[in-house]
């Protein structure tokens, strides 16, 4: 069985854009200076610890999982057939 690699990059593309969204939304509603979470701004173009920012990073953060879910889907299509040959039938 092969993963569908559209739907595994829409899955974890919105987990991590939600993720980013969620945790800037936290910070921000706690009062953190958001120092640990502000390294993402190296990372991602326009992303800051602020209202404006987390919807930047969630479209970044979006993005950013819709590739890796896209590239997990194909390399386990690529292992699992090298790794699960069918045998000739006799």
């Amino acid at each position: 069985m092969d993963l569908r690699k559209r739907a595994l990059g829409l899955s974890i593309g919105l987990v991590w854009g939600f993720a980013i969204l969620l945790t800037t939304w936290w910070f921000i509603i706690m009062g953190y200076q958001g120092e640990i979470l502000g390294n993402l701004s190296g990372l991602y173009l326009g992303y800051s610890v602020s209202w404006g920012g987390s919807f930047i990073g969630f479209i970044w953060g979006f993005v950013d999982g819709f590739i890796a879910g896209v590239l997990i889907a194909w390399l386990y299509g690529v292992f699992s057939k090298m790794l699960y040959k069918k045998k000739p039938s006799t």
